[in-house]
């Protein structure tokens, strides 16, 4: 999701190479982001090679961002008690 966040659109590829992840893997983590809505898959073809991009919806950037936020409070809370 984080890059999807500072990215428009992200194919697949460029999503493997940049996460360093298997094509497996990665396939995973899309469908579950997928399955809850969080992003958005277009498929197409270039020439004549298949193209899947990946879009954040706006579901997907405020579950990050909140999640982003709960990190951000779990180390105020944590520097508060040290």
């Amino acid at each position: 999701m984080s890059v999807l966040m500072v990215e428009d659109k992200v194919d697949f590829n460029t999503l493997k190479e940049t996460l360093q992840l298997t094509d497996g893997n990665l396939a995973s983590h899309l469908r579950a982001l997928e399955e809850a809505e969080y992003l958005r898959v277009e498929k197409q073809f270039v020439g004549r090679k298949p193209q899947t991009t990946y879009l954040a919806t706006d579901a997907g950037r405020q579950a990050f961002k909140s999640h982003l936020d709960a990190l951000e409070q779990l180390i105020l809370n944590n520097r508060q008690n040290d």
